[in-house]
């Protein structure tokens, strides 16, 4: 009986040393560590190129015009920023010189026209004249001789009509080099657009570039309807790169927008800016219409959509570590290591093969050092 209470109240001390060391166990352990996980869901992956420097947004088309021939501006109605349609006047060099010119063709046309109606009238009369000789002389009224001066009178009024509707085509001809020259001293809106630049002002002189030395224009015209992107694509990724292929557009100035595009030229050849650098150009269209307001000029970024697949399990890319491997948690928030394998990857998400199932949730944190298999953590979703 003594021996019974002794085991006893033996039992009881251990059970309180227990209960003591636990609770010290328990109110100094460390709290579990707290990561950052994503939910493994389905959706679309997609594999991307983009372009290695900023691209540019550029018109479809864009003239820098200048008049054909120099002279002193004495007209000019267009200021920077206006709207003009196709064949407006936008410059006008001082051709009263021409214009004087162009007026006494004109006059001379005229002279040339009723010169001919009379040469013509002349030979008319001419040739009947010459057929009452011929039945006079058929008839014995008259000598052979009258009859043959009267048909060669015919021939040669005939010839002067003639020569006479050529000097018409003459004065027409001069009519037309006049026009031209005049042309020349107006410049007219090539399409519809609007104004970016104009150099020069009223009484100023102008003249069109020499060859090989670039001058300013006179009116740098924007068709604003139809803009495109240009960018430079790494030499490695220009063979994936094919014609219509869909693309995003993205602008600094726009922030938080994407614009829908579609590949529209790539250049056949590969630009050397610096020896580790080597580019292609590629263009890509603007799919969504120009209903927004850009300007040429702004700087922008493609992304070419080379392949897509849809409804398919993904992860964010950043949660896959070196050699495949991912850590997964269990049910009780343990941590576990698993290889993966994957198919179509860019910068935000990876397409799973194999090795996860939907619903899982992987971390996609691990700048903690305490991270490790077998570890019990404390999840936390990722919201981006």
């Amino acid at each position: 009986m003594h021996k019974t209470k002794i085991l006893s109240r033996w039992l009881i001390l251990l059970i309180i040393a227990a209960l003591l060391s636990y609770a010290g166990w328990y109110f100094t352990r460390k709290p579990p560590v707290e990561v950052e996980v994503a939910t493994i869901t389905r959706g679309t992956v997609e594999a991307t190129v983009v372009n290695t420097r900023a691209g540019t947004v550029k018109a479809c088309r864009r003239a820098k015009l200048a008049p054909a021939v120099g002279g002193q501006i004495i007209k000019l109605p267009v200021d920077e920023g206006d709207r003009v349609k196709q064949g407006d006047i936008l410059l006008k060099l001082w051709n009263a010189d021409l214009v004087a010119q162009h007026e006494l063709a004109k006059q001379q046309w005229v002279t040339a026209k009723s010169r001919q109606r009379e040469a013509c009238i002349m030979a008319d009369n001419a040739k009947r004249e010459s057929i009452r000789t011929q039945q006079l002389v058929a008839q014995g009224f008259i000598s052979s001789q009258r009859a043959e001066e009267a048909d060669a009178n015919a021939q040669a009024r005939q010839a002067n009509c003639a020569a006479s509707a050529a000097d018409v085509k003459r004065s027409q001809a001069q009519i037309e080099v006049t026009q031209a020259n005049l042309d020349r001293t107006i410049l007219y809106a090539p399409f519809a657009g609007i104004i970016a630049q104009v150099t020069g002002e009223l009484g100023e002189y102008t003249m069109p570039s020499p060859p090989g030395i670039p001058t300013p224009p006179a009116i740098d015209l924007i068709d604003d309807s139809c803009l495109y992107v240009t960018a430079p694509m790494d030499e490695i990724d220009a063979p994936k790169i094919k014609i219509r292929q869909e693309a995003r557009i993205t602008l600094d100035a726009l922030p938080g927008q994407t614009f829908a595009g579609a590949v529209r030229r790539i250049a056949p050849y590969v630009t050397e800016i610096e020896k580790q650098a080597r580019t292609v150009d590629v263009e890509v269209n603007f799919t969504e219409g120009s209903n927004y307001a850009l300007l040429v000029g702004y700087s922008a970024d493609v992304e070419v959509i080379i392949d897509r697949h849809e409804q398919v399990l993904r992860i964010p890319t950043q949660a896959i570590r070196q050699q495949s491997k991912v850590l997964v948690l269990d049910q009780h928030d343990r941590i576990e290591e698993r290889t993966i394998e994957t198919g179509l990857a860019n910068w935000a998400f990876t397409e799973i093969i194999s090795g996860l199932k939907e619903g899982e949730q992987v971390l996609t944190s691990f700048d903690n050092e305490d991270i490790a298999a077998g570890v019990i953590v404390k999840p936390r979703t990722n919201q981006s």
